[in-house]
């Protein structure tokens, strides 16, 4: 118990005591002061001892008072060091957060780059270099579903993967060889050696007996040999079996041996037309037949010539009109037959003359414009007929969709074939025919002309004669007769 405490003890019991003291009466009074006294005295005693033992105990508590007080502050000073390593420790954790996310795309991003480059390797591949790294690029593929497998061994898979094509580049510097099977134009799968040069193949059996450069065919598991013609095929057996000698190179990377077996004879382009080609260039080459006669026709028409009519004109003049028949006769053709009638109606007046020249040119004109208008035809009708055999390619190839769908596109090339093929053919008839129309339409319009030109001026000739006749007066059976 502290000393104050003691002392407020002592004052309440001095107090008790002088309440005892008066009920006692005053008859207790000396005795009791006295005790009290006495009390008082012994209360003033030890309240005196408990001074002196705070005044003793309060240096040493002012000491551990400022002790603990300097252990608070450091205790408080500790405190906000751990609050701040705590701050720090908590953004270093951010921060490897942040990196530990970096590094997993980081990771992610390797991981879809091999998983590319994987099926990337397998387009760049030829056909014959499938069966070497099959394996490999399988097990590549399949790693990422693979539960057994750990992160390291799945990359594992790919990095092969990654070697392997670095090895494969190597390998083709200088060409490589390397064995396999490839199919025969005859479809027989048979065993031998590839010869790698860049994007070339090529392959010879084991028996030499077939060679050439190797190709991928469309539903065509195993490589298709195509033989070279040139007769270079001991070079490709002999590079097979050695490693050393000459073969072809191909500029072209094989292009050149693809555009020659795609190219096609013409009759080969008829039949990929269809029926309706085969209608298209049976109508094409009546057309031209029939071109060739006509112009035969036109160019052996004989017209004659001024000269000819003015020699016959002056015989009329001088009276000679057998003469001018004779060499009216003498001119050959549909000329000499309108000289020759126009010498024997010399007398009739102009207007009959007229239409008995003109009458022979109206018996010539069908003649010269025969099978004319079946050219014209046929240069409108072709291209409807190849219209006609485009519509039926295409009502074809979609039935081609409708059983085999449009995966399998050679299934549908008869089709598109047959629907472009005939609107070429269409063209290809068309064309030459409205072209020779033209020009056989006019060749027959200036025959005509140039008869016309010639009775215009036999009659003109006549007249003539006959107005000088008459001026002269003219003897008995002249040409007014």
């Amino acid at each position: 118990m502290s000393g104050a405490a003691r002392c407020r003890h002592l004052a309440l019991a001095v107090a008790l005591s002088l309440a005892v003291a008066g009920v006692v009466g005053a008859e207790g009074f000396e005795g009791a002061e006295g005790e009290m006294e006495a009390r008082l005295q012994g209360s003033l005693r030890e309240l005196a001892k408990e001074r002196e033992r705070i005044a003793s105990e309060k240096i040493p508590l002012s000491r551990s008072v400022s002790r603990l007080e300097q252990e608070v502050l450091r205790l408080r000073r500790e405190q906000e060091r751990l609050l701040e390593v705590k701050d720090s420790r908590g953004i270093d954790l951010s921060t490897l957060r942040r990196q530990v996310e970096q590094l997993s795309e980081q990771d992610d991003f390797v991981v879809s780059r091999l998983n590319e480059f994987v099926r990337d390797f397998e387009g760049r591949l030829d056909i014959s270099e499938l069966s070497r790294y099959e394996a490999k690029t399988a097990a590549a593929k399949l790693s990422e579903k693979n539960a057994n497998l750990d992160a390291e061994q799945k990359r594992g898979t790919q990095v092969a993967v990654v070697q392997a094509a670095l090895q494969r580049v190597r390998d083709q510097i200088g060409g490589q060889v390397y064995d396999g099977a490839a199919l025969g134009p005859d479809g027989v799968l048979t065993e031998g050696r590839f010869v790698a040069l860049g994007p070339t193949v090529l392959y010879s059996s084991e028996d030499g007996s077939l060679s050439g450069i190797v190709e991928a065919r469309l539903n065509a598991a195993d490589p298709v040999v195509v033989p070279i013609p040139g007769g270079i095929a001991e070079g490709i057996v002999e590079v097979a079996k050695t490693g050393a000698g000459s073969i072809p190179f191909d500029a072209t990377l094989g292009k050149a041996l693809k555009v020659e077996k795609a190219r096609k004879s013409p009759m080969a382009y008829v039949a990929d037309g269809g029926a309706v080609g085969y209608v298209i260039i049976g109508l094409g080459a009546l057309a031209l037949a029939l071109a060739a006669f006509k112009c035969v026709e036109i160019l052996g028409f004989r017209v004659a010539q001024p000269e000819q009519v003015d020699g016959v004109l002056e015989e009329l003049s001088r009276g000679s009109q057998d003469a001018a028949r004779k060499q009216a006769a003498e001119i050959q053709g549909v000329a000499g037959e309108m000289l020759t009638t126009g010498v024997d109606h010399a007398g009739e007046s102009r207007s009959v003359l007229e239409e008995l020249l003109f009458e022979k040119i109206l018996r010539v004109r069908p003649a010269l414009e025969r099978f004319l208008p079946f050219l014209a035809i046929t240069a409108a009708a072709a291209p409807l007929l190849g219209l006609l055999g485009t519509v039926v390619g295409m009502i074809k190839t979609f039935q081609l969709i409708t059983i085999f769908g449009t995966g399998d596109a050679k299934s549908l090339s008869s089709g598109i074939s047959e629907a472009l093929v005939t609107t070429a053919l269409g063209l290809i008839v068309a064309i030459p025919m409205l072209i020779i129309h033209g020009a056989l339409s006019r060749m027959a319009k200036r025959k005509l002309g140039l008869l016309e030109e010639l009775s215009v001026a036999f009659v003109n000739g006549i007249t003539a004669i006959r107005a000088a006749v008459s001026r002269t007066s003219p003897p008995s059976g002249s040409l007014n007769g």
